[in-house]
């Protein structure tokens, strides 16, 4: 077989066309991992492997010939690349759909808080496990929650604390669980660089307000009120 007809039939049929992301999003997880594992890799180099090796027992390629072929093994290389990255981003989602499902069922809550919380503490740099656990602990998943000190929503928001954090937020705004989350997660973060990423002492800041624990510490005395080993018990 000719080069030409070897570049042709690539064309036609060695991977086909890429379907839409909108059909990855149906692949399961366990074969999309599959996919991208050493072995999938593996199989694919075989391939190219196979493919080599037919070339160079077929007769000499004209100059054009080897022009379309090498052309023709690029786009196929690109294409490989995107389906990768596609399945890469399809995998990626999977497993952030697999962890807010689990956290739904663990606190009994919507998904769709579920999921505002898990993505919210992400963005806001915080270990899920410990923003759902200061969630529980703060409101018991409670939006409309409101304290006696003024303390507002999902993570118990002062509306000085949240204007510090964002001057741009109102006391209104706090009542969106949006907001509230990212503001409660960005505040607590926002301790855990002060305090070195010690999540004791950044959750007993949090509890306590910084002045406090900072005023205890300098004085030599342990800050602990209980609140920080409520939060990090799993």
């Amino acid at each position: 077989m000719s080069s030409a007809a070897l570049v042709a039939g690539l064309d036609r049929s060695a991977l086909g066309n890429l379907p839409p992301l909108s059909e990855l999003a149906h692949v399961t997880l366990k074969l999309r991992r599959r996919l991208l594992s050493p072995l999938g890799v593996a199989g694919l180099s075989a391939f190219a492997f196979m493919f080599g090796m037919l070339l160079s027992a077929a007769r000499s390629p004209s100059g054009a010939e080897v022009e379309n072929l090498e052309t023709a093994l690029f786009a196929q290389a690109a294409q490989l690349a995107q389906l990768g990255d596609q399945l890469a981003i399809s995998q990626l989602e999977g497993e952030r759909l697999d962890a807010v499902q689990r956290f739904s069922t663990q606190y009994e809550i919507p998904g769709g808080l579920a999921a505002a919380v898990y993505s919210t503490a992400i963005a806001e740099g915080l270990r899920p496990e410990l923003a759902f656990k200061l969630v529980e602990i703060e409101s018991g998943f409670r939006r409309t929650a409101m304290s006696s000190a003024g303390a507002i929503g999902l993570t118990q928001l002062k509306p000085s604390t949240a204007q510090w954090v964002d001057p741009t937020v109102s006391r209104k705004m706090l009542w969106d669980a949006g907001t509230n989350l990212r503001v409660g997660f960005r505040y607590l973060s926002i301790l855990l660089h002060q305090y070195s990423g010690n999540e004791r002492l950044a959750l007993l800041a949090y509890n306590r307000g910084p002045g406090r624990v900072g005023e205890l510490l300098a004085l030599g005395k342990d800050p602990a009120n209980g609140y920080a080993s409520r939060v990090l018990t799993h």
